[in-house]
């Protein structure tokens, strides 16, 4: 079974023997620990929701394994599996699992700071703006740390359009005024920080 590397470096494609991308474990690992760490049940299974819906992109599973040393979030090849359960005579090639251990805080110390820096980032617009700026600015601090483990400035054009076409009607019940005002709210967003957006003409 393949022990993720934690040392290399984050890629949208598998590097050498790694049989996801990193950053695509990266991901599927945050949202495992915010579902552990969710007080509220379907918040929980929101979380494992897009954790399935990422790794059905590569066709693969993921499940908890109860070791005693460490939790370990495994995630399989879909090929291997049947109502839920690893078929042993499926398995040719160990190494195309994933294992990770899910026991220490990983990188949560880095995930904190990004998460105090886009949550400050969201108070400072609630505070100088009307709503629903503020709500907006909120939601896109959910999306830059949840699914990205990023500041909301490092976000790319790309992932904004996720966020404007994806995640926001999908995940924020987003009202009527907060859609129609939703390209003003993200340049706010980025001016409280003295930013500009990704792919916006500035001339």
């Amino acid at each position: 079974m393949h022990q993720r590397n934690d040392s290399d470096a984050e890629t949208d494609e598998p590097d050498g023997d790694d049989p996801l991308p990193r950053e695509v474990t990266d991901r599927v690992e945050r949202l495992t620990r915010l579902a552990r760490e969710a007080v509220d049940d379907a918040e929980a299974a929101a979380y494992r929701e897009d954790r399935a819906a990422i790794l059905e992109e590569y066709d693969y599973s993921a499940r908890i394994r109860d070791d005693e040393e460490a939790d370990v979030l495994v995630l399989h090849p879909g090929e291997w599996m049947e109502d839920g359960t690893v078929q042993i005579d499926r398995v040719e090639d160990l190494d195309r699992g994933v294992e990770i251990p899910l026991s220490g805080t990983g990188d949560a110390d880095d995930w904190n700071d990004v998460e105090s820096r886009n949550r400050a980032l969201a108070e400072a617009v609630d505070e100088e703006h009307e709503q629903p700026h503020g709500e907006t600015a909120h939601a896109l601090a959910d999306f830059a740390g949840n699914h990205y483990a990023k500041p909301i400035v490092d976000l790319t054009a790309g992932e904004l359009a996720e966020f404007r076409e994806e995640y926001l009607p999908r995940n924020a019940w987003p009202t009527d005024e907060q859609l129609a005002t939703l390209e003003e709210s993200i340049r706010l967003t980025f001016a409280a920080a003295d930013e500009s957006v990704p792919g916006e003409r500035t001339d």
